[in-house]
């Protein structure tokens, strides 16, 4: 019986290599084959590991007799043809929790960017301008935030933002009132979040409940001083109202890391606004989550395959 054999299909850490092959199985790396070459690739293989790319296809599936366990180093699973997978009895695993403290990490610091208007601060000097006058931004402490989506990543938001002194008000279909008893955080409906809270944060997996979710009408809820941040899913929110809402001044503000259409076209209309801090998805994109991401993978592959 040969060694089993793994075929990691995107760049993964070092050390969840370390962690199949430690479990002696052999490992195949080959970064972002299209479809054609993972059909070649995967034939004699029982375990594939991507990340948010390459796409694990039905015929990708059909083409591997061997394969057990799909891992996606992430959240998502929009890459992974899971029906295909569920009718083989192949698993399918990720890594949800590997990057919440990154993207709450990186929430945390849009927040400051357009309360402090620091991005426009940067690329005024830049460009020879001494802008102080227009640069006039808001303090934190003392202000509300609403954390729309009070999950694994909206609880690490809140330990941040009470640290720093703000008002914490929640939303989830699900609340977890314990937890939010920790972060002294207080659960209330959408429309009221929105309308009391100074900065509103975006933590919802889409789907069709969240499709729109914040909208024109609920764009107008919010309070003329207030701060969007969506680092979530780009369709939760309604682009063309958020245009619309920050070139008239419905909200002060917003940031965000995630898009409607990736890569943002560089003629989008929020590319011309001075009050939209703007991310490439870099929620995830830190040392420590990808390492964690890779691992946690890595472990649960070796878990599965050891029966």
């Amino acid at each position: 019986m040969g060694m089993v054999k793994v075929l990691v299909a995107a760049p993964l850490h070092e050390k969840a290599i370390e962690v199949l092959k430690d479990a002696g199985f052999d490992v195949v790396y080959e970064e972002y084959p299209d479809e054609e070459r993972l059909v070649e690739l995967v034939w004699d293989v029982e375990a594939v590991i991507v990340r948010s790319k390459p796409k694990v296809t039905r015929r990708v599936i059909e083409a591997a007799p061997k394969l057990k366990v799909i891992g996606r180093a992430g959240v998502g699973l929009d890459n992974i043809d899971l029906e295909a997978a569920k009718e083989r009895g192949i698993k399918v695993v990720n890594s949800p929790a590997a990057s919440s403290r990154s993207v709450a990490e990186l929430a945390i610091g849009l927040i400051f960017n357009v309360a402090r208007k620091i991005a426009f601060a940067d690329r005024t000097m830049r460009e020879g301008i001494w802008a102080k006058k227009q640069c006039m931004g808001i303090e934190l402490e003392g202000k509300t935030l609403g954390i729309v989506g009070f999950g694994r990543i909206g609880y690490q938001i809140a330990k941040i933002a009470r640290a720093l002194g703000m008002n914490l008000l929640l939303y989830d279909p699900y609340p977890n009132f314990e937890r939010a008893k920790e972060v002294g955080g207080k659960f209330v409906e959408l429309e009221e979040l929105l309308r009391e809270s100074d900065v509103v944060t975006l933590h919802v997996p889409l789907l069709d409940s969240t499709y729109h979710l914040i909208n024109e009408e609920r764009l107008k809820l919010m309070k003329p001083t207030a701060i969007l941040i969506n680092a979530a899913r780009g369709a939760i929110v309604d682009t063309e109202a958020l245009v619309k809402a920050l070139k008239e001044g419905w909200i002060y503000g917003a940031a965000l890391d995630v898009y409607e259409e990736e890569p943002l076209p560089k003629d989008h209309p929020l590319t011309e606004l001075d009050n939209v801090v703007l991310t490439p998805h870099i929620g995830a994109s830190t040392v420590e989550a990808q390492m964690r991401a890779g691992v946690q993978v890595a472990e649960q592959i070796v878990e599965i395959l050891r029966g």
